[in-house]
């Protein structure tokens, strides 16, 4: 049996894609393959999708996820390679490993398949992702709008020139740590004038929420929005001031510039 999408990996990322890819492919174009079985059985039972071997899963699908680490692509890819040389038909692997570009994924895999590599980030499992894609020339306009159009359930998707990849990951990809530490941070100084922890986490929450929807759907420059906030003489203005003497801009900058550094250390490993 053929199946659309095969996942060859279930955890947190391999899984927030499987689902998002439920919200809009039929479950029985989709299979589910990873190292625990019982974990590959369990996702599949909870969408209504297959499950099988990572030989089945890379035998059958026509978009092939290579969702484990990094450092466990070449083992894998080396386990199943006999599998895709077999294969007379047409398919693309799709790979989510940070730090490896295409051509290294070609390599490990013992040919020049085609390859669609994708950096997503946590908040595809809610439907609220950004996933950055490339693809190689050999990939078609076809595939990849079918691609994009099953992986709309996810988020946002947005092509990028492989060799800004990395750049862009270390900001999406990265990034939900960085905005998860900063929230936790807001509820904490809540907390801290007296607010009761549910609701200060709830409300640095929210006005994290809307503050960004406010910001992509004014399409306005964050320093106007910004300067809207902070009247003059005013509490904003004030714990703006505050940030700038913890050198939060310079710290924010260097939080993404020391994870795209280690991606590309990871890929050259």
């Amino acid at each position: 049996m053929s199946y659309t999408f095969g996942f060859i990996g279930c955890g947190n990322m391999g899984g927030a894609l499987a689902t998002a890819a439920a919200k809009t492919l039929p479950a029985g174009e989709i299979i589910l393959a990873d190292q625990s079985a019982d974990k590959a059985r369990a996702l599949a039972a909870k969408l209504g999708t297959a499950s099988g071997t990572n030989e089945t899963v890379a035998q059958n699908s026509h978009y092939l996820f290579l969702g484990v680490k990094p450092q466990m692509m070449a083992e894998m890819l080396a386990s199943i390679a006999p599998v895709l040389r077999a294969r007379g038909d047409q398919f693309v692997l799709v790979t989510m490993a940070a730090g490896l570009p295409i051509a290294r994924i070609q390599e490990m895999a013992g040919y020049p398949y085609p390859v669609i590599r994708i950096m997503p980030n946590t908040p595809v499992s809610v439907g609220a992702g950004m996933i950055l894609y490339t693809a190689s020339d050999d990939v078609t306009a076809q595939e990849k709008d079918g691609f994009t159009a099953a992986m709309a359930g996810a988020g946002v998707l947005d092509e990028l020139p492989e060799h800004l990849i990395d750049a862009g990951s270390s900001i999406s990809g990265c990034g939900p740590a960085f905005a998860d530490l900063f929230i936790e941070a807001l509820a904490d100084g809540g907390v801290e004038c007296g607010l009761p922890r549910e609701k200060a986490l709830l409300y640095a929450t929210q006005m994290v929420l809307g503050s960004a929807k406010l910001l992509l759907e004014s399409g306005e420059h964050p320093g106007v929005l910004k300067d809207r906030v902070c009247s003059p003489g005013g509490s904003t203005i004030a714990g703006v001031h505050a940030l700038e003497d913890g050198a939060f801009r310079a710290t924010v900058m260097d939080a993404v510039v020391s994870a795209y550094d280690k991606t590309v250390e990871l890929g050259k490993k």
